[in-house]
């Protein structure tokens, strides 16, 4: 019996409406979970990332073992109480993060050795060290460590990186403990191969999993591929299971994803765009910093529930920028999770009416139509 609750309350056609049970609450699927690296959703506090819709948020346990520490985090009572997040977590394992570190890394079987990006300690990386991590830091979803194969690659060496990845997560399987409410989720590898990708996603459905991530995608191999790797990976995973697309994305990635019948989904973008500049809205991307901001009175987004879009206008959130006052970055971060999370919730709505493909063909007639033009004040 899995420790994590998760329920199918509806369907259309391969998209799924669901909700996930842990010990800290619950998510309504599909979901977007903000990305807090470090134990924190850069800028905003815990209430203003609750504030935007978000139910469930992600930590990093190659960043907060060399930085707090785990075991400081675990003496705190967790990352929960640490970061004043009540709401369910789930930490990436880390091995993106390792194996970006290209020349201060070692991989052999039994883990990954690397030198910190911070200090230049050493330190080692096994599939047992990194669930004992997730453990410590109250993870209610912890993720297998994985070897992230780089893109592009030959199809020989994609099979010996997921076939080792899928000896590692056996390994994590038996360190995992299992526990009311926390669970544990494999992850697909298998490059832009479909073989590789169905043999991953069979060999860790017979090891069996809380959940089941897509991960080695949005690399650079384009929407077209991922979304292919996405159709041909999904049928080989149980339906009665969560399924999460890792490091996806941009809006359009998100639901064509979830159309295609993904439930989870993360990336930096929001945040990080939010910190250039750069807004989400229904009509495309923005960029605050363009002049043709800058006596503009209206709101980023007239029917946003935001309170930057309730409280500021384009004109000032320009000003902010050019002035380069920190400011901007944190009104424009709370923007751009209120979009994706509202987005989410459209998606959610849409597949319980049956609208799903409705919806879909509005989100893409609103892109395409581009921002409204400026107006003076």
């Amino acid at each position: 019996m899995s420790g994590l609750g998760f329920e199918i309350l509806g369907q259309d056609g391969a998209a799924r409406r669901g909700r996930l049970t842990t010990a800290h609450g619950t998510a309504e699927t599909p979901a977007f979970m903000a990305v807090g690296t470090a134990a924190t959703v850069k800028g905003l506090t815990s209430a203003q990332v609750r504030a935007t819709g978000t139910e469930i948020v992600l930590g990093n346990t190659y960043h907060l073992m060399l930085r707090p520490t785990a075991e400081r985090v675990a003496a705190q009572g967790g990352l929960h109480r640490f970061m004043n997040w009540q709401g369910p977590i789930l930490t990436d394992s880390g091995g993106y993060q390792v194996m970006s570190l290209a020349d201060l890394r070692k991989i052999t079987e039994e883990g990954v050795t690397f030198k910190s990006h911070i200090d230049g300690a050493r330190h080692a990386l096994t599939p047992e060290r990194a669930v004992e991590i997730q453990e410590l830091l109250d993870a209610n979803i912890t993720m297998v460590l994985d070897e992230c194969t780089p893109f592009p690659v030959d199809e020989a060496e994609a099979k010996r990186s997921m076939e080792r990845s899928l000896r590692w997560a056996a390994r994590c399987k038996e360190a995992f403990r299992e526990r009311e409410g926390y669970g544990l989720f494999g992850i697909v590898q298998g490059s832009v191969f479909p073989a590789l990708r169905r043999a991953s996603a069979e060999g860790l459905k017979e090891i069996g999993f809380d959940g089941y991530a897509i991960g080695g995608l949005a690399v650079g191999e384009g929407q077209e591929l991922m979304f292919s790797m996405v159709e041909v990976t999904l049928p080989h995973l149980p339906e009665e299971r969560p399924r999460y697309l890792m490091g996806v994305g941009k809006p359009g990635d998100l639901v064509g994803a979830v159309q295609r019948g993904v439930d989870m989904f993360d990336c930096v973008l929001p945040t990080r765009s939010g910190r250039t500049a750069q807004a989400f809205t229904p009509r495309g991307a923005v960029n605050l910093r363009n002049a043709r901001h800058q006596d503009d009175p209206r709101p980023l987004q007239e029917d946003c529930p935001c309170t930057v879009c309730r409280d500021h206008s384009r004109a000032y959130l320009h000003h902010l920028f050019r002035a380069d006052e920190m400011l901007g970055p944190i009104l424009l971060t709370e923007h751009n999770l209120t979009y994706y999370q509202s987005l989410m919730a459209g998606l959610r709505t849409a597949i319980e009416e049956g609208q799903l493909e409705a919806y879909a063909a509005a989100f893409e007639a609103g892109q395409a139509e581009g921002d409204i033009p400026a107006r003076e004040g």
